[in-house]
């Protein structure tokens, strides 16, 4: 009884601390949609924009329509870019051109840009179910309505 007794408060003191290890957890995963699409349409509304909405949650405005190839997926596309919060803080833009692989980008870029033609450009109002999440991402707080400004130059 006693062996038994001592292994049971050796094995309650190595879970005490284990779960206490010291490394940071893993962010709870929230589903932000209800706020998300409240801020996007308060933010339309509030800007006097129209968009067109997925079944996903993306809304997105055509601005220019472009009269080149759609990329897919499996396309690289050279984009310029700004991307801000509904509150106006830039957080990332790309004036020069950046080529990426379509398929490495947050889904919000992957099912937006199949929108868009070469030479066209738009803005993408990204739920963060399409962004990054519940993450915070440098200066992105999670759950985060991401819009970017993007003009697709190429498609390769």
């Amino acid at each position: 009884m006693k062996k038994l007794l001592a292994a049971f408060s050796i094995l309650t003191f190595f879970i005490s601390c284990s779960s206490d290890s010291g490394l940071e957890r893993i962010p709870e995963k929230i589903d932000y949609s209800v706020e998300n699409e409240k801020e996007i349409t308060d933010y339309l509304t509030k800007n006097n924009l129209t968009a067109q909405k997925t079944s996903t949650g993306l809304h997105y405005i055509l601005t220019e329509e472009g009269t080149g190839k759609q990329p897919t997926l499996q396309s690289n596309v050279t984009v310029t870019y700004k991307g801000t919060l509904t509150n106006g803080t830039v957080f990332d833009q790309n004036a020069s051109g950046a080529t990426f692989p379509l398929n490495k980008l947050i889904l919000g870029w992957q099912q937006g840009l199949q929108f868009f033609k070469e030479g066209g450009s738009g803005i993408l109002f990204v739920p963060a179910h399409l962004g990054y999440g519940s993450s915070k991402v440098q200066n992105i707080p999670g759950g985060s309505v991401l819009i970017f400004e993007i003009k697709l130059v190429s498609v390769n």
